[in-house]
């Protein structure tokens, strides 16, 4: 009987500044996530705007400040985890999760992110829920940063172009990795490390306007090579205070194949594959690859980095590799005329022979177990898919069922290619866990109506609802799945 290996970590992931809500309690302070705007995206075209989407102003930031309106910056309610933790986290367990990863929102610890001290109340948040997921026997996978500097951070410093970025950083390591050392073992540092050239605020805590147009890109990478040194230090703090800890990288794994067989769209998909992999390589290897300096050089780019900076990225590597994947894209290097279309904080072209979401992502269940050669075959380390899942819009029936079979379809597809990569591909993993289990407020468009859970929640697109949770289909067919160790369905006839 097909099944995957013993002690697989099956799951569901989520972000604080997703769902969580309550942005002014407990002490918590205004995070970037607490001014991002709500746009009603009308046409594909505002769909495809991903930069547009995610850019913010001081001006608009000033204008956040002054209200306190939850409809407009709907990130401030989510769906209100801080006050449902119980409830939800019950909900999760109730499908047997062995692992939920999820992210400590750094203002609700820092508010500011520069303190001395922590805040107690924030601390004691995260206290009560991992104690509700050890209740029930699911190990935390912990994010320790997931898109939300603290406002001031970024307003007041810079954010993380500011090299006194690395001490706030580590100064918050420090007391969460010594505050949870018995109760998370496993921990990711940046969320989508590389995301912060695609959506500089939301990462970096960069306000573009700030910057001049023609240096902002030599910005952006002096600001990662910052996180670079941060999360080798807080690799380095989390092992000290967590000996039999395991901290891992997180990059967007966006996989690109080239539009035709000609020479010189195969060069730009390498080429292309290369400025993903550089994030990844950086942080595995501990040091920069030859052609991310080559860039640099070749771009005119004076990143200031010390020895010392280049000493402790050597010798604090990764220990594991975690990756999002929800769809693959192409590349050519003659573009014009050909279709584009959106996927995850990107837009690329679009693959004549794969369907697509509601959103425009290509669905490509091969292209996961392609990400997943590639990366092991690259790194020779364990791999954690944290993020995989489809965005759709969910109908409520009249006996309150929602029947989301193009959920589970997506799904299915994808853990079947992942158990391939195992079992015929020698790829060693660790787990995965579904982008989101519940329903919760999406990333770069801040909608409610792009639902990905096995939960849903009813609050629309406009914060309005009675925050009730209810289980859709997916749910219990989740729960089969990791029951069965994915017997379930890789053991099922395939239609």
């Amino acid at each position: 009987m097909k099944e995957f290996p013993k002690n697989f970590l099956w799951g569901g992931a989520t972000a604080a500044n997703q769902f969580e809500g309550g942005w002014k309690e407990g002490g918590k302070g205004i995070s970037v996530s607490d001014v991002a705007m709500f746009k009603e995206l009308k046409t594909e075209k505002d769909l495809n705007d991903v930069h547009a989407n995610c850019d913010i102003t001081d001006e608009m930031i000033d204008a956040a400040l002054q209200s306190d309106d939850e409809t407009i910056y709907p990130k401030r309610h989510g769906i209100d985890f801080y006050h449902h933790y119980k409830e939800d986290i019950a909900l999760l367990a109730g499908m047997g999760f062995k692992v939920y990863r999820m992210s400590i929102a750094w203002s609700r610890i820092f508010p500011r992110g520069d303190e001395n001290e922590p805040n107690e109340a924030g601390l004691q948040f995260y206290d009560n829920v991992f104690d509700e997921c050890l209740k029930y026997g699911m190990q935390p996978l912990v994010t320790m940063s997931h898109y939300e500097p603290p406002l001031a951070f970024a307003r007041e410093y810079n954010g993380w172009y500011d090299r006194r970025s690395i001490d706030f950083f580590c100064n918050y390591v420090d007391v969460i990795t010594k505050r949870y050392k018995e109760k998370v073992k496993l921990w990711l540092t940046f969320n989508e490390i590389d995301s912060i050239i695609r959506h500089p605020f939301m990462t970096g805590g960069l306000i573009e306007s700030r910057f001049s147009p023609d240096k902002f890109e030599e910005v952006c990478f002096q600001a990662m090579h910052h996180q670079f040194v941060a999360s080798a230090l807080a690799v380095k703090i989390t092992h000290e205070n967590i000996p039999d800890a395991k901290v891992g990288c997180m990059l967007t794994k966006l996989t690109y194949y080239p539009y035709t067989c000609k020479p010189e769209d195969i060069l730009e998909a390498q080429q292309k594959m290369r400025s993903i992999y550089c994030y990844s390589d950086t942080q595995v290897h501990g040091e920069y690859p030859a052609y991310l300096l080559a860039m640099y050089k070749n771009k005119g780019f004076d990143i200031k980095m010390t020895k010392e900076d280049l000493e402790i990225m050597k010798a604090y590597p990764v220990d594991f590799i975690s990756f999002s994947y929800y769809s693959s894209s192409c590349v050519a290097k003659q573009a014009d005329g050909l279709e584009v279309t959106a996927g995850n904080t990107i837009t690329a072209i679009k693959k004549p022979y794969l369907p697509s979401s509601q959103w425009g992502w290509q669905i490509d269940p091969i292209g996961l177990r392609v990400s997943l050669v590639d990366l092991y075959d690259r790194y020779r380390k364990p791999l954690f898919v944290v993020e995989n899942g489809l965005g759709a819009r969910d109908t409520i029936e009249e006996d309150g069922t929602i029947n989301d079979d193009y959920r589970i379809d997506y799904l299915q597809k994808h853990i079947i290619e992942m158990y391939k990569a195992i079992e015929e591909d020698g790829v060693e993993m660790m787990g995965y866990t579904t982008w989101a289990p519940i329903d919760l407020i999406s990333n770069s468009t801040n909608q409610m109506s792009k639902r990905y859970g096995f939960i849903y929640v009813d609050v629309d697109d406009h914060g309005q609802g009675t925050y009730k949770r209810s289980k859709k289909k997916s749910y219990d067919w989740y729960k089969q799945v990791i029951a069965t160790n994915g017997a379930s369905i890789l053991n099922a006839k395939q239609g």
